[in-house]
């Protein structure tokens, strides 16, 4: 069993920042890759951020220079610093993991998991 819980999210003013974290704990023997996705009302959800297992990071057009995701490997946790934000950033936010359980699993079929979001509200 794999657990993800987030928290950082809430109201901030156009401009503003905020920082979300995700940590992950459970049955985990290796962390693929970590990731922040946002689903407006109405909208897809949408990839924000990503970074693999050698920290190469991946990032939606919109959120480049004002976004950066980070994670720390050996407390299995990923944090997104969002700067400058703006109200079309408004949305949930999910964490999401990919992992492996124990050695035996198929490198290319790693376990998915997601958070249960939270809210970021970008109004004045």
């Amino acid at each position: 069993q794999v657990h993800l819980v987030e928290s950082g999210g809430g109201l901030v003013q156009p401009g503003g920042a905020l920082r979300l974290s995700c940590a992950a704990s459970g049955t985990i023997y290796s962390i693929n890759s970590m990731a922040w996705y946002r689903q407006a009302p109405g909208k897809r959800r949408e990839l924000v951020a990503q970074i693999n297992s050698v920290h190469t990071t991946d990032y939606l057009d919109s959120v480049k220079g004002r976004f950066t995701i980070s994670r720390d490997v050996a407390k299995n946790t990923v944090d997104l610093q969002m700067n400058s934000l703006k109200p079309e950033d408004t949305a949930v936010y999910y964490c999401n993991v990919r992992l492996y359980k124990d050695e035996t699993q198929d490198w290319y079929r790693p376990s998915n998991y997601w958070g249960q979001g939270t809210q970021v509200t970008v109004s004045s």
